[in-house]
């Protein structure tokens, strides 16, 4: 993949645009707290405007993706979009009128922009990456996440410490520029086939139906809702645990999430490459086999404080790995498996699903762990996160014994392939 132009203009715009985005996180808060003197109710309203965009307009960006002949103008648009809007947070303080409303308008503006740029990326991929090498296209995007989580914090603090917490927005402003310009340098033409239109609603709910009804999108849905829900549970009470429970220094705790990161690139590297020996289906199992053992781990762990802190360690390495791991199979299986008309609202169902399931999973891990303590609720997630095997176990992505291929060797994308359900039949999923 490091030899095709086009993806790599594709992942630095990626990189470029997450890290900036890592940047804000740190800058935008301060700001509002530092600067502004925020109150609780304000920075409860400043954190929920980020998600908010993708639980009103994900579904809808799906199928305005769906309707596009070209996908690139859109994703360019919204870099731009964002980059002004990030501008103005600087330029409103250095004339005195900035405030935590304009703040949370800021945010709300990104983040549609954000929801939007992604459904329409989703099926641009598939314009620049032959159906052979998507798998590897996005572990690399995949890895754009873990560059961006362990270098994104640093930057941020290196920044917020030399220009101020409202300068340092203005690196989100530029990285969403060059994203911008980087997108517009890419060459290979789009030929999309805009489906034909019935309505935002008709269109909307025909992705809702694709993803619950086809088999193997189905089992792709209802994993990821169980771990992201079972997940932002273990989340939730994760901090209390393991400063009240296990006694880590607050100090490491960050170095410990910092090794997630390191992993997930890590597990990129390692899934493009069993994917194309096992194929998709067989490392998408294995990485849901392997999800709850950190959590697991956690919730048994005893004893001296270099114990801890090793196996934590490690468990933290591993699950980043096989998060990024799972998400690129996921991703290639969606792409692979749903036919290219469809493909921006299946993927805009399956990250409003799995996003939208996260906060209550949050809520429901609280309050668990006020009515049973944070040990049982560690076990809980974890013996939750387990079922997700079950989807994957119950579908065509189970593994069989007669002939195997992997994908990498399948030749054409299987989402042209005229009958679903004779392919289903007559490949061997794992």
């Amino acid at each position: 993949m490091r030899k095709q132009r086009d993806y790599r203009l594709l992942w630095t715009a990626r990189t470029v645009s997450i890290t900036g985005s890592e940047v804000s996180k740190l800058a935008i808060p301060l700001t509002a707290v530092t600067l502004l003197t925020a109150s609780p109710s304000q920075m409860g309203l400043l954190t929920a405007a980020a998600s908010v965009p993708a639980l009103l307009f994900g579904l809808q960006s799906g199928a305005i993706a769906d309707r596009l002949t070209r996908h690139r103008p859109l994703m360019i648009a919204c870099e731009l979009v964002s980059c002004a809007a990030a501008a103005t947070v600087p330029v409103a303080w250095l004339l005195g009128m900035l405030n935590v409303s304009w703040l949370i308008i800021v945010a709300l503006v990104i983040g549609t922009a954000g929801v939007l740029f992604r459904a329409a990326n989703f099926p641009h991929l598939a314009a620049v990456v032959p159906s052979g090498q998507r798998t590897e296209a996005m572990a690399g995007l995949q890895a754009s996440y873990s560059v961006a989580s362990v270098s994104g914090p640093g930057l941020a603090g290196l920044l917020v410490q030399v220009l101020t917490a409202p300068l340092a927005v203005l690196a989100e402003a530029l990285s969403f520029l060059a994203s911008a310009l980087l997108l517009r340098s890419i060459r290979t033409p789009e030929r999309n086939e805009p489906a034909a239109s019935r309505g935002m609603w008709r269109d909307v709910m025909e992705g809702l139906k694709v993803s619950v009804t086809h088999p193997v999108l189905r089992a792709l849905l209802g994993a990821g809702v169980t771990i992201n829900f079972f997940a932002m549970a273990f989340t939730a009470v994760y901090m209390l645990y393991m400063v009240n429970t296990l006694g880590i220094p607050k100090g490491l705790i960050g170095v410990l999430i910092a090794l997630g990161g390191a992993g997930g690139l890590l597990g990129a590297w390692l899934s493009a490459r069993l994917s194309k020996r096992y194929g998709e289906n067989r490392v998408l199992l294995a990485a849901v086999l392997f999800f709850p053992s950190e959590i697991l781990a956690v919730g048994l762990l005893t004893g001296p404080l270099w114990w801890k802190l090793s196996v934590l360690a490690v468990t933290g390495t591993l699950t980043g790995g096989i998060v990024v791991a799972f998400a690129t199979c996921m991703g290639a299986i969606t792409l692979r498996d749903t036919t290219a008309e469809l493909r921006g609202r299946v993927n805009a169902t399956m990250t409003f699903a799995v996003q939208g399931v996260l906060a209550l999973g949050g809520l429901v891990g609280g309050l668990l762990a006020e009515a049973i303590g944070l040990r049982p609720v560690i076990l809980v997630c974890a013996a939750g996160i387990a079922l997700s095997t079950l989807w994957i176990w119950a579908s065509p992505l189970r593994p069989r014994r007669t002939r195997f291929r992997a994908s990498g060797e399948a030749g054409a994308d299987p989402a042209l392939s005229s009958s679903l359900n004779d392919l289903l039949n007559s490949k061997s999923w794992i």
